[in-house]
């Protein structure tokens, strides 16, 4: 058995790795870009910005909901290898208009130039969704069993990496800078995807649905009837739900209740990403490659515990006047900047021992040839669930709740994902 690193030596995952890890790099670049260029130089009202990063999400999420069924039918139906170089090529393309957004933007065409971005985010969305369901399903096809659950680890690590540095590139560089590397790295994750190995079709040919509606109806169905699937899931959907919440509250939250500049919201992003890769090595060590959610419950409980700790720590947070914003050495050389940073660390750990094992659940318990559809029903209700999430933040913001009293909300939905998780782990463990 080799251990979950030593794959990073392997053709069989090295592409695939690396050629994923590019595109969440892309990914959040581009979209950490244009929502702190919206949050702190077009919008000036906290609630408008909160609003603003609400629709951004789940204008990102849509496609998720309503092609994730056809994504993975098409993924169990046809070589994986060649849609991941049909999405990597069409990556270049989106950059490219995603960029022109923000020219027009900068330039002084606001209006214009946020609506172009936004659709470059709906076409990432897109680009994600037939993405999503390949990057785990191919890897039963080219590991072995034993191996699964460091991959998927090391998948889950890669992709928040690929986010902190994504993250923060977009708080340090400029938007020239920042948009040549967008479409750079979109040339370099294709050329990559071109030394994936090929990961053909498996069982039975398919008849594909297109309809979207009825296609995601059967998968969830046929999918949700299995009941370690129906609890792999909902415990992921609730995980992404909190998820979801949390990325929408995180700009306003940090402009205006830390009272702190781009490059600081950039370095937090950053550590909590580092928080989460950290937790998805760290829970295939503790299981020893094996899939189990034992350590599940417990650790969401404390994400949970560590959530109203951080509310805490933001309501007694020194805020500066009106406009004024604190930098990098004014913000980390205040008292409470170490523990604000140990407990979104923790945070974003628990979260990873959580949801890895949960993944690893849906690749391993169904036949090879059914995948790529299991993980598309997942994405499908994870979602609905994110949009829910993202729905909920804008109507109790409307209702004038603070995001520091939304968070004792998250901190709810913890043990309602705990609980879930306990069911799976006393079901299949």
């Amino acid at each position: 058995m080799h251990g979950a690193l030593g794959l990073l030596k392997e053709r069989r995952f090295l592409p695939l790795f690396a050629t994923q890890f590019l595109g969440a790099f892309n990914d959040n670049l581009f979209k950490q870009m244009m929502v702190l260029f919206v949050t702190y130089h077009v919008l000036h009202d906290r609630q408008a910005e909160q609003g603003f990063s609400s629709i951004a999400t789940g204008i990102s999420l849509v496609p998720f909901f309503l092609l994730s069924a056809l994504a993975g039918q098409l993924a169990d139906s046809h070589d994986k290898t060649k849609i991941i170089r049909i999405v990597k090529t069409a990556e270049i393309a989106i950059m490219l208009f995603g960029g022109l957004g923000l020219i027009l933007a900068r330039a002084g065409h606001t209006h214009i130039g946020i609506a172009v971005m936004l659709g470059a985010v709906l076409f990432l969305g897109i680009h994600s969704t037939f993405f999503g369901p390949i990057k785990y399903a191919i890897l039963p096809q080219h590991l072995q069993h034993d191996e699964v659950l460091g991959g998927t680890g090391l998948v889950e690590a890669s992709t928040y990496l690929a986010i902190l540095l994504g993250t923060i590139a977009a708080g340090w560089l400029s938007i020239d800078q920042a948009l040549i590397l967008t479409f750079v790295i979109a040339i370099i994750g294709r050329l990559i995807a071109s030394r994936v190995p090929p990961a053909p079709r498996q069982g039975a040919e398919l008849q594909i649905n297109y309809n979207p509606i009825t296609a995601s109806w059967r998968l969830v169905s046929a999918t949700m009837h299995i009941p370690r699937l129906f609890l792999a899931i909902l415990a992921i959907s609730f995980f992404w739900m909190i998820g979801t919440v949390l990325i929408v509250l995180f700009p306003p939250l940090i402009k205006n209740a830390l009272s702190a500049d781009p490059r600081v919201y950039s370095t937090l992003t950053a550590l909590f990403s580092i928080g989460i890769a950290i937790g998805s090595v760290v829970i295939n060590t503790l299981l020893n490659g094996r899939t189990s959610a034992k350590y599940a419950p417990v650790s969401v409980i404390v994400m949970g515990g560590l959530i109203v700790a951080f509310s805490l720590l933001v309501r007694t947070w020194p805020v500066l006047p009106h406009g004024d914003l604190y930098g990098m050495v004014e913000f980390f050389t205040l008292p409470r900047a170490i523990p604000l940073v140990l407990v979104l660390m923790g945070i974003a750990i628990t979260g990873g021992i959580f949801v890895v094992p949960l993944y690893a659940f849906l690749t391993t318990t169904v036949t090879r040839d059914q995948t790529a559809r299991t993980v598309a029903a997942n994405n499908v209700v994870n979602s609905g669930a994110m949009v829910v999430g993202a729905l909920a933040v804008t109507a109790v913001s409307a209702l004038g709740m603070s995001p520091e009293n939304v968070l004792f909300l998250v901190a709810g939905m913890c043990v309602a994902s705990a609980w879930l998780a306990q069911k799976l782990h006393l079901a299949c463990d």
